[in-house]
């Protein structure tokens, strides 16, 4: 017999075999072979997280029924069971199960949402609500927080409570979002501070929880408990980043968790930023149930997705211009320098070797690093020609010279302008060289609070939209390209240098590209480019995934193709490596 039960305190099930353990290589293989995450913990004993014990569900049943095997199971495991096979029977009707729009917006309209909904929206949330898990995938700006929030409204009952899994510069606008949408008022907690602070939160009376996907991992527990004990419903804001599944601290944590809420959503507007296969973690938080593979993945999260494009908000195309930026003679010889010893570094390196990547992550910023700003390459260990980098860093950067002479030009003009870098001391050298025109910054190292706390970084997103003096903001992806919005300003970005990061790429344009710029007004971004370089190999990638990601969400109006005028590892894909290999090897 298998016996087979549920460990509340850890989350996980163990299964134990008490006789015909002839047949456990059997068991264990069709366990492993279907969920990767399970640990050993006794000769005839295993242990794996819920959500992974679904996907080996019928391996599992085939196998004991082939083998004679019977087992036993706790109630906690029989009810698991009992839901999962309701939740697939839902996710198969999907498709029949949309509600009325009079019986949506009465519905709303009892428990207190009193934000309108757009057309776009009605359409979506309709859809959304007849599941009980779903994924909304709309363009930033067209309302992904207030159709979740209508979702959580038409859905919940009297007692029910949200958590929201995001980043920590997405807290503001959940809180700004909830007191639009709901008249009656909910009450919302941070849960931040560490362990001890967090416990004591979340016993507090509240509604809404927020808490950042690097704060879960820590307080795992304490959250698996009030998930256990209260009806709560749990939505990933910027879902993408569980995108690397069990290989990654956050996923792990987000999908050991998937079985205790009562619903849930993923919420994106670049659910696959790589390949359709960083769809599977995601569709397995909302679905462990059903069985996601890279090669079936697309079809099944067609049904219980909705997106609104930036065609049907009725945005002008974006303008895009690549700039082509010439390398200085002394630019160029340490680029071809350095692009050579890469190359041999990399003779021999496997591209499907994940092990490989932050080796490989080095070298491409390295690159980057020679191609946007030479100086940046001061605390690097390299042996340099004599001469070689005194000179370079005696002159400047072409591309940082032109972004400072093009962002001076637009400001002439009263223009307000965003300059991105990825490269922290970019940010902070561009901002210093136009702190005459009110540049500032904002990085990773600027910490959030209020609009009225000097050098947060809402204080400094403040100042850029309403003094009259501040016309540049510097800023880097990693940082920035979530959370704030700047299109009622700024209406014209310039790019220093990109790296292989598509979902950073999008949602950085997004921050001035969005729903509420008026019908005539044309958003420029300006791409600094460098002929044959790194550069190139970044284009294509990028462009290769945005027309992948376009496909997948049927959205043609998705492209970022130009016309002609933890980065180490993240973004970086195995095609990805392929092309830079190739940049390296002078293969183009």
């Amino acid at each position: 017999m298998l016996e087979i039960r549920y460990l509340e305190n850890i989350q996980q099930i163990e299964l134990n075999l008490v006789d015909d353990r002839q047949y456990w290589p059997f068991i264990c293989n069709a366990i492993k072979e279907n969920a990767e995450e399970t640990s050993s913990i006794g000769a005839f004993s295993l242990r794996l997280p819920v959500w992974a014990f679904f996907s080996c569900r019928a391996a599992l049943v085939y196998t004991l029924q082939k083998n004679n095997i019977t087992f036993s199971s706790d109630e906690n495991v029989k009810k698991f069971l009992g839901l999962a096979k309701e939740r697939q029977e839902e996710y198969n009707q999907a498709a029949s199960k949309i509600q009325t729009e009079a019986e949506l917006m009465g519905r709303l309209k009892d428990v207190g949402f009193s934000r309108p909904l757009t057309n776009a929206q009605k359409r979506n949330v309709l859809k959304l609500c007849s599941l009980s898990s779903g994924a909304t995938f709309s363009v930033p700006g067209a309302g992904k927080t207030t159709e979740a929030l209508a979702f959580f409204a038409f859905r919940k009952k009297q007692d029910s409570k949200l958590l929201v899994i995001c980043p920590k510069n997405a807290f503001a606008a959940w809180e700004e979002q909830v007191k639009l949408c709901f008249k009656t008022g909910l009450k919302i907690i941070r849960l931040v501070g560490g362990e001890k602070n967090i416990r004591l939160s979340i016993k507090k009376n509240s509604d809404i929880l927020l808490i950042t996907y690097q704060q879960l991992p820590t307080v795992k527990e304490i959250v698996a408990e009030y998930l256990a004990n209260n009806p709560t419903f749990v939505f990933l804001d910027e879902s993408h980043h569980i995108k690397r599944g069990i290989t990654g601290e956050w996923s792990r944590t987000v999908l050991s968790l998937a079985h205790l809420p009562v619903a849930k959503l993923i919420m994106t507007g670049t659910p696959l930023p790589n390949s359709p296969s960083d769809l599977i973690p995601q569709f397995n938080f909302i679905y462990p149930e059903i069985d996601a593979t890279p090669e079936n993945v697309e079809k099944l999260i067609k049904p219980i997705f909705v997106r609104t494009t930036k065609k049907e908000l009725g945005l002008l195309e974006v303008y895009r211009i690549s700039t082509p930026i010439q390398l200085k003679p002394s630019q160029r010889n340490l680029y071809e320098l350095l692009r050579s010893e890469q190359a041999r570094q990399l003779a021999n390196i496997s591209a499907k070797d994940r092990n490989n990547y932050r080796h490989i992550g080095k070298s491409v910023i390295r690159l980057l690093q020679v191609v946007s700003n030479p100086a940046l390459l001061a605390k690097a260990e390299i042996d340099f020609p004599d001469g070689l980098f005194d000179t370079l860093v005696e002159s400047d950067s072409p591309k940082i010279e032109y972004a400072c002479y093009k962002a001076r030009k637009l400001a002439r003009d009263g223009k307000k302008v965003i300059i991105w870098s990825g490269f922290v001391e970019n940010v902070e050298l561009i901002a210093n060289r136009l702190s005459d025109i009110g540049a500032d910054y904002i990085h990773g190292g600027v910490d959030a609070g209020s609009e009225q706390e000097e050098n947060t970084r809402e204080n400094k997103i403040a100042r850029f939209h309403n003094a009259k003096d501040a016309f540049i903001l510097v800023a880097n992806p990693a940082a920035c390209a979530e959370g704030i919005s700047l299109h009622t300003v700024c209406h014209h970005a310039i790019y220093v240098d990109r790296n292989y990061n598509v979902a950073q790429y999008l949602q950085s344009e997004d921050r001035i590209h969005r729903l509420g710029l008026a019908p005539n007004i044309k958003t420029t971004i300006e791409i600094l480019t460098s002929p044959d370089t790194v550069d190139q190999s970044v284009l294509r990638r990028l462009n290769s995934k945005v027309a992948k990601m376009a496909k997948v969400l049927d959205d043609d109006s998705l492209n970022i193709e130009p016309v002609e005028v933890d980065l180490e590892t993240d973004g970086l894909d195995e095609d990805d490596i392929k092309d830079f290999l190739k940049h390296l090897n002078r293969e183009e």
